[in-house]
């Protein structure tokens, strides 16, 4: 091989179809990096206290929208993705979900003064849309990667996550701190421009997936009939799936772990910025903090999938959440700027990594005609993740007054989904499902 053919080999980006599809990650990450994890809390901060809430009121408020959307997306998962794998309509769900999220995200740009409503609703409404997109990007992943390369093309689509969503946030950060240079007035235009900005890339970047990606092939259950209510059949392969988890006990196994693991990923997510806001740091830093994030992720998202190739994907998990446990603890002592900033480059280091093979090592122990309809079912339990970890967030922020408490809390969910996970045999998952194949 010459020219740049092995290191793509290496990374996971050495077909079209890879690239493509790890483009998606490049597209929704602005979403994920300014709405939920940088920009939007802060100034969903600044709402809510105009309207009257204390800042630990408006903490709470936006732990509970979170769960409100997570929870809709939780109960609609699995049937939506039975339905797309009976109906072969992945490409087709994924673009429906895309187009509600990129119009909620670019509603974003009316919210301003004291519209705590609006800036609500569509909140819940963009954060359905993005998460039920994944459902079906998700379930593209092992039809597209080969089982020797799913934990690297895995890898790769978070650390081309990790820059396009970084590259936008620092580019709404210029705007932000320097609004005059990029011609916006002052106030609060600049901010909510950042979400417009949102939308179009978002819209911009899916494209590749739709356009090289190409749809899996129908392949009916024995019973079932071309010409049946869709969603009727998608109950029936609901039920159908419930049964072949005994089949696949180490998928289930792995689900249940990442449920509680994931819970406090999650949780640190979608709580940082709203925690150091609360503490008084300036929006600067808590911008910043997220930029650095980003970037830092980069290159570990594709040492993760290296790593994964020498230690296994299960062992670097491990690893990964033993470092979640040190940032948990650092953040409970966290009082300055530079506190933030360095616990930003923790996270950096391990998020994408988990993350990233916690979906290649699930593909890799479900059969790939109806990763849809698995993928759903990974999307509840990683919607639930998203629920339990800001609603105990939020209550005990509630009871306390004060985040510091609710920040240890998610040292539980690392433990104790480390556990479970110690349960899986991934090899043994894998082999179920070699085995249950028909030809």
């Amino acid at each position: 091989m010459t020219d740049g053919t092995p290191l793509l080999e290496r990374l996971g980006l050495h077909r079209p179809e890879l690239r493509a599809w790890a483009m998606y990650d490049w597209a929704n990450s602005a979403f994920v990096t300014t709405v939920v994890g940088a920009v939007f809390p802060i100034y969903f901060q600044a709402i809510a206290v105009s309207s009257g809430l204390t800042h630990p009121q408006a903490t709470a408020r936006y732990a509970w929208i979170t769960t409100l959307a997570l929870a809709i997306v939780a109960v609609t998962a699995p049937v939506l993705g039975a339905i797309a794998d009976y109906a072969a309509v992945k490409k087709r769900l994924l673009a429906v979900f895309v187009g509600i999220g990129v119009v909620a995200t670019a509603g974003m740009f009316f919210i301003s003064g004291g519209r705590l409503t609006l800036a609500s609703v569509l909140f819940v409404v963009a954060n359905i849309g993005v998460s039920s997109s994944f459902v079906f990007y998700d379930s593209l992943l092992p039809h597209v990667a080969r089982a020797d390369e799913i934990d690297r093309v895995s890898t790769a689509g978070y650390a081309l996550g990790y820059v396009g969503g970084g590259l936008l946030l620092a580019l709404n950060l210029a705007w932000i701190q320097k609004p005059g240079w990029f011609g916006f007035p002052p106030g609060d235009t600049a901010v909510r421009a950042s979400f417009l900005s949102v939308a179009v890339w978002w819209l911009v970047f899916s494209i590749p997936i739709f356009r090289t990606v190409a749809e899996p092939r129908r392949r009916l259950e024995a019973g079932e009939r071309p010409e049946e209510n869709p969603v009727v059949a998608a109950f029936g392969r609901l039920a159908e799936t419930y049964r072949e988890l005994r089949t696949y006990k180490h998928a289930f196994v792995m689900l249940l772990a990442f449920l509680i693991y994931n819970d406090g990923v999650q949780t640190i997510i979608r709580m940082a910025t709203t925690y150091g806001t609360e503490i008084g740091l300036a929006m600067g830093p808590l911008i910043a903090a997220f930029v650095i994030t980003q970037f830092v992720g980069i290159p570990f998202s594709f040492l993760f999938g290296l790593l994964a190739g020498r230690i296994g994907a299960k062992r670097s998990v491990f690893l990964a959440l033993a470092v979640y446990v040190g940032i948990a603890v650092l953040g409970y002592f966290m009082t300055t700027a530079a506190h933030f900033l360095a616990l930003a480059v923790l996270v950096g280091m391990v998020q994408g990594g988990a993350q990233a093979l916690s979906r290649s090592l699930f593909a890799s122990m479900i059969p790939p005609h109806k990763s849809s309809e698995y993928f759903g079912f990974f999307g509840v339990f990683e919607k639930f993740a998203g629920i339990f970890g800001p609603a105990i967030f939020g209550l005990i922020v509630g009871i306390s007054g004060s985040s510091r408490g609710a920040i240890l809390s998610v040292i539980a969910f690392f433990v104790l989904g480390g556990a479970i996970l110690s349960f899986v045999d991934v090899e043994q998952g894998r082999a179920a499902v070699r085995t249950a194949r028909t030809p």
